[in-house]
C-alpha cells in the first residue's frame, strides 16, 4: 500500500505557552484541562519579530493612517466560479494511486433507470424539461456506469481534478480515501415518481390514479443488482453508492417550484402530472409546494451501508451521504420552518450547508452533470473530524475547570484544509447557559453543549468555497442530538441580502433561517475588521481571544489564539512594562507610535490595551514571560495619548506610557 502524507509540517497546532512554558506540540494532544509545565516537550524559542508584525507590515505597505490587520471580505456563495479554487500547498490528494494511510474505502456505485426516466446524460444537451444534461450528452447506456464512476472518482477535464477520494483525503489529512467501481445499468420494475413520491417529503400527496407511490428504491435497487452480480460479489464492498437516473428534488423544490412560479395556482401544466385530475403543484419537505415535476424526483438519504444519490447530486453529496455511513447524522434547520430557527453550521460543515458549496452556490445544483453547487463542499468541523477519528493527534484538549488551575492558554493553529486540527475545550458539568425558547427566539441554541472547539478556515481546497478565511468557534454536543454543532456567530445580524427574484420582480431576502446568515460568522484579528476578534461566555466562564494571523511562505494561514478562565489565572506573577514612544506625522496627518512592551511576569500572558483618544489596530496582545514586542498607537487630531496595558488574568497587573507626536 502506497500512502503521502503532507509536506507541510504536521504539528498543526502549535502551543506557544501554557503556565509559564512554552512549547511545542509535535502532533501530540496536550493533556486535558490547563497543561502541566513538566510536560516533556520540546522547548521552541519565540522569535522576536513576531509574525503579526510581519504580515501588518505587508498591509500598511504604500498606505498612510491605520488599517486593519485583519479584514474580513467575506463572499457569498451564488457568486464563486471556479476561478476560487485555491489548492493546498504540498498535496496530491486527488491521485487514486495515494491510497488512505489508515483505510481505503472499497465502494460500488449502482447505477439505476426507469421505464420512463433514461439516465440524462444519454439524452441530447438541454432536453429534458429541467434543461440537462450540461456539458455531457448522448451517451450510450452501457457507457453511464463508467462515466459516472470517473466523473465521481477519477481526476478528469469535467470534474476539473476534484473527486470523492480527494476529499476524504484531504478531510482526513490523508488517512481516509475511496475507490470505487460500477454496476448496472439496472432498470427498476416501477416508474420513476413511483420512487420519488413518498409519506415524508409529500404527506401521501400528488401519486397518480393506477400507480403505487412511496415504493422502496434501495430494496428494488440492490435486488436488481444482487440478482446480476450476486451476494458473494457485493460482500466485498465496505458501502453501496446507488444512482438513480434523473433529477433529484434536494436541487429542484426551490429553482423549480418558487423560484419559478409566484404561487402554487401558477405552476403550468407542463410541470405537472400525468394525471390531471392531480393539480399542477406538490407537497415538499420545507415549504407547502413545488412543481410536481420537483417533488416525483427522489431526495438524496443514506442507511447503514448504503445511500441514495441522483444525478444531479454533486460530489459533495456522496461525501455527505458517506459521513452518515460511518455514523455521523445531519446537523441543519428547515430554513423556512416556523418558528424561524438560526442555521446551526452553516457553510462552515459538510453535515450542515457546507454541502451545497461549489461555484454557484445553493441555486445551481440542480444541473447534470453535478458540476456546480454541492460540487466542492467544506470539510468536517472539528466535533465530527473527531467523532470520525480523522481529527488526529494533535487536538489540543483543554478544559473549563483545568484552564481555571493553569491560566490563558496561547496557541497557534494552522487552517483545517492543511491538514490542522484545533482547540477542544471540556465544559466539565455541562452547559451553564440560561435557558431560551427555540419558538420564540431563532438565535436559541437549545442549550445542553458539552464543548467549546476553535479551528481556523482559510479559503483553500475544498474550504476554497466557503465564504471566508478566519477562526471558527462553536460550542458542541458529544451525542448526534441536532443541533450538535452551533457556530458562534461573530456577526450575528440579518446579512440583509437577496435569495432570489420572483418571476413578478419581487425580491426575497435570505430568511434568518438561511445557512448563507453564517457567511460572515468568522472571528478575525484586530479592530476594524469588519467582525470581532474576541468572544466571552460569562455563563460558562470563558473567554476567547483572536490575536494575530500569519501566512508562511507556503500560504498556509494560521492564527494565534488564545483561552482562558474567568474563574482562574493560575499560580503564576503577572507583570507587565511599558516604554513611552514618539512620532512625526507624516504627509496625511497621522502619526505611529511604536510601544516597547515587556511581560514581567513568570507566564505568558494576555494584555489588553487602551489608548483614549488614540487609533489601535489591536486592542489585546500576547507575551511570552521575559519578552518585549511593539504596540502601534495611532494619533491624527491630538499630540499625546495615555496608553495604559492591563493583564487579562490579573487585572491588578498594568503599566503605562505615553505616545508623542514631535515637531
Amino acid at each position: 500500500m502506497t500512502s503521502a502524507r503532507r509536506l507541510v509540517s504536521a504539528t498543526s497546532v502549535v502551543v506557544l505557552a501554557v503556565a509559564g512554558a512554552l512549547i511545542a506540540s509535535p502532533a501530540v494532544a496536550a493533556p486535558p484541562g490547563g497543561a502541566d509545565p513538566d510536560t516533556p516537550w520540546r522547548m521552541r524559542h519565540w522569535p522576536q519579530t513576531q509574525p503579526w508584525q510581519v504580515d501588518q507590515a505587508a498591509a500598511l505597505a504604500g498606505k498612510t493612517g491605520p488599517q486593519p490587520i485583519d479584514p474580513q471580505r467575506y463572499e457569498l456563495p451564488d457568486t464563486m466560479t471556479w476561478d476560487d479554487y485555491k489548492p493546498v500547498p504540498g498535496t496530491d490528494w486527488a491521485n487514486p494511486a495515494v491510497r488512505g494511510s489508515e483505510r481505503t474505502f472499497n465502494g460500488a456505485l449502482v447505477l439505476v433507470d426507469y421505464p420512463n426516466q433514461p439516465f440524462v446524460v444519454t439524452q441530447p444537451a438541454n432536453s429534458t424539461i429541467f434543461g440537462n444534461p450540461s456539458g455531457v450528452q448522448n451517451l450510450d447506456r452501457a457507457d453511464v456506469p463508467r462515466f459516472y464512476r470517473d466523473f465521481l472518482n477519477q481526476p478528469g477535464e469535467l470534474n476539473r481534478g476534484h473527486t470523492i477520494h480527494e476529499y476524504w483525503m484531504e478531510d482526513s489529512d490523508g488517512r481516509f480515501g475511496i475507490e470505487l467501481s460500477a454496476y448496472g445499468v439496472y432498470q427498476m420494475p416501477a416508474k420513476s415518481h413511483e420512487y420519488g413520491i413518498e409519506a415524508q417529503m409529500q404527506r401521501g400527496q400528488g401519486c397518480p390514479a393506477g400507480d403505487t407511490c412511496n415504493r422502496n428504491l434501495r430494496t428494488d435497487a440492490r435486488a436488481a443488482w444482487i440478482a446480476a452480480v450476486g451476494e458473494t460479489e457485493a460482500a466485498k464492498y465496505d458501502f453501496v453508492f446507488f444512482l438513480s437516473a434523473g433529477q433529484d428534488e434536494s436541487a429542484t423544490w426551490q429553482e423549480f417550484g418558487p423560484m419559478k412560479f409566484t404561487t402554487k395556482e401558477d405552476v403550468t401544466d407542463e410541470w405537472g402530472p400525468p394525471d390531471t385530475a392531480l393539480p399542477n403543484w406538490n407537497a415538499t419537505r420545507y415549504v407547502e409546494w413545488t412543481s410536481w415535476q420537483a417533488s416525483a424526483t427522489i431526495w438524496p438519504n443514506a442507511t447503514q451501508g448504503s445511500s441514495l444519490q441522483a444525478e444531479s447530486s454533486g460530489m459533495s453529496t456522496y461525501a455527505h451521504e458517506f459521513s452518515h455511513i460511518l455514523g455521523v447524522g445531519d446537523n441543519y434547520n428547515n430554513p423556512y420552518g416556523i418558528p424561524a430557527r438560526r442555521d446551526y453550521s452553516g457553510p462552515w460543515e459538510m453535515l450542515s450547508r457546507g454541502t451545497f458549496n461549489g461555484p454557484g452556490g445553493p441555486h445551481s445544483r440542480w444541473l447534470v452533470p453535478g458540476t456546480a453547487g454541492s460540487s466542492m463542499g467544506a470539510q468536517h468541523m472539528l466535533r465530527n473530524k473527531m467523532k470520525l477519528g480523522i481529527a488526529g493527534d494533535d487536538v489540543l484538549r483543554l478544559s473549563r475547570d483545568g484552564l481555571a488551575g493553569s491560566g490563558v492558554v496561547v496557541a497557534r493553529v494552522k487552517a483545517r484544509a492543511t491538514g490542522s486540527a484545533g482547540i477542544n475545550v471540556t465544559l466539565e458539568g455541562g452547559d451553564r447557559s440560561a435557558a431560551c425558547n427555540t419558538a420564540t427566539d431563532p438565535f436559541c441554541d437549545g442549550g445542553g453543549y458539552d464543548n467549546y472547539t476553535l479551528e481556523v478556515v482559510d479559503r483553500m481546497g475544498f474550504d476554497s468555497f466557503t465564504p471566508d478565511s478566519g477562526v471558527l468557534l462553536a460550542k458542541t454536543k458529544n451525542a448526534d442530538a441536532a443541533p450538535f454543532i452551533w457556530t458562534i456567530d461573530a456577526n450575528p445580524q440579518d446579512i440583509d441580502k437577496v435569495d432570489f427574484v420572483l418571476p413578478d420582480g419581487t425580491p426575497q431576502k435570505m430568511t434568518i433561517g438561511d445557512y448563507r446568515q453564517l457567511s460572515d460568522a468568522l472571528f478575525h484579528a484586530g479592530t476594524g475588521s469588519g467582525s470581532r476578534f474576541e468572544y466571552v461566555d460569562t455563563a460558562n466562564r470563558l473567554h476567547f481571544y483572536v490575536l494575530d494571523r500569519a501566512r508562511d511562505r507556503r500560504g498556509v494561514l494560521s492564527y494565534e489564539v488564545a483561552v482562558r478562565s474567568l474563574d482562574g489565572a493560575g499560580p503564576a506573577v503577572r507583570g507587565v512594562r511599558a516604554a513611552p514612544a514618539t512620532a512625526r506625522r507624516d504627509h496625511s496627518g497621522w502619526a505611529r507610535c511604536l510601544i516597547p512592551v515587556r511581560n514581567t511576569g513568570k507566564a505568558t500572558d494576555v494584555f489588553r490595551v487602551q489608548a483614549p483618544g488614540a487609533t489601535l489596530p489591536r486592542t489585546v496582545v500576547a507575551l511570552p514571560a521575559g519578552r518585549t514586542s511593539t504596540v502601534e498607537v495611532w494619533l491624527k487630531d491630538s499630540r499625546r495619548a495615555q496608553v495604559t496595558f492591563t493583564s487579562e488574568s490579573s487585572p491588578a497587573a498594568g503599566a503605562t506610557a505615553t505616545c508623542s507626536v514631535r515637531g
